[in-house]
């Protein structure tokens, strides 16, 4: 299967390894003297976020944006949770080759899968766009989707994040929950627009982020209708790519799944600076944040944004800082503005 190079976000993704208060603002809390962003230091950052819903939810006012157009977009990995020391769903593509290599003898001689199966970490942190295709497509396909979300499902459910011995859902970072339950509870529509796997990310959606299936929009598979042998119509899913959504994909996909422009969007990375440009020529009240990962000892540090460490998993590039610095966006420290990360401390 060839992939065209403007095809492969969703593999080169990889490398590297929420009315009641509508019209209200944030005036019941405000006077209930509640804090709706608890794990947020003060800040300009926080500062920001009151003030858009602020601006958006005063009836009266001149940035009065009616609930029907309040729509804010989330990045998924490094935005909403950890995406080191490699993403989640590479761990799980990586683990279903060990699961499905007794149905695959010819893998033991095979790469890049004899490299997964050896457990040799030093090739596959050598692995290459190729070499990721092979194991998604490997992993991903030849199988209804209900068979697909079940296995996501299973694995989700047992796997555990490598640091700190946890589920891979436990790792969401409390302050970004906070900033989702405080605009749905202000008429927002949110959606999670990820360069992952679309039905990789729809399995756990509700349950971790309080959004439906139909919330997510990622980078996806093409799905064929078919039969199974009982004669009952399935979706089968394809090694071929459906939507590359990633950089310039997230604008585009967001506009073909929601048809709106977003008031407010949240990223981490170079692989979101599209969709917060998109999301600044829109005019009128806006919010655009990128979380900066500066804090090693609670999460890790990486950029290379201020001389952070380089990396290729959620490369926040000076570039990227610089154009955010420029055009307004606010670019939130972990370090500073966060005095929670995690739910459990």
């Amino acid at each position: 299967m060839q992939f065209s190079p403007n095809r492969r976000g969703f593999i080169s993704l990889s490398l590297g390894a929420i009315s009641a208060l509508v019209g209200q603002g944030v005036g019941a809390d405000a006077q209930s003297n509640a804090d709706p962003l608890p794990s947020w230091n003060d800040g300009p950052a926080k500062r920001r976020i009151l003030e858009l819903v602020g601006e958006v939810t005063n009836l009266s006012g001149s940035g009065y944006v009616p609930p029907a157009r309040r729509l804010a977009t989330f990045d998924q990995d490094g935005t909403l949770w950890v995406e080191h020391p490699v993403y989640t769903q590479v761990v799980f593509a990586l683990d279903r080759v060990v699961a499905l290599a007794p149905q695959h003898p010819q893998w033991k001689t095979t790469e890049p899968f004899s490299a997964v199966l050896a457990g040799d970490k030093a090739a596959i942190a050598k692995f290459t766009t190729k070499d990721l295709e092979a194991i998604v497509l490997a992993t991903h396909t030849g199988m209804d989707v209900e068979s697909f979300a079940a296995t996501v499902r299973a694995w989700i459910a047992k796997a555990k994040h490598p640091r700190w011995n946890r589920p891979y859902t436990d790792l969401v970072y409390q302050p970004m929950l906070e900033v989702m339950r405080l605009l749905k509870a202000n008429g927002f529509d949110l959606y999670i627009v990820t360069g992952g796997g679309q039905d990789f990310v729809r399995t756990y959606a509700e349950s971790t982020y309080g959004l439906g299936p139909e919330k997510v929009i990622g980078s996806a598979l093409e799905t064929q209708y078919s039969y199974n042998a009982r004669g009952e119509g399935v979706l089968m899913r394809q090694p071929r790519l459906l939507l590359n959504n990633n950089m310039s994909g997230k604008p585009e996909d967001i506009y073909l799944f929601t048809g709106r422009r977003p008031l407010a969007a949240f990223g981490n990375s170079t692989g979101d600076r599209q969709m917060l440009e998109w999301t600044t020529a829109g005019g009128g009240p806006r919010l655009r944040m990128l979380v900066l990962h500066d804090d090693a000892r609670r999460e890790y540090a990486y950029g290379p944004a201020l001389g952070l460490p380089n990396t290729k998993v959620g490369t926040f590039t000076q570039a990227l800082y610089e154009e955010a610095t420029a055009n307004g966006w606010i670019v939130a420290s972990m370090k500073t503005d966060w005095r929670t990360i995690f739910s459990f401390g």
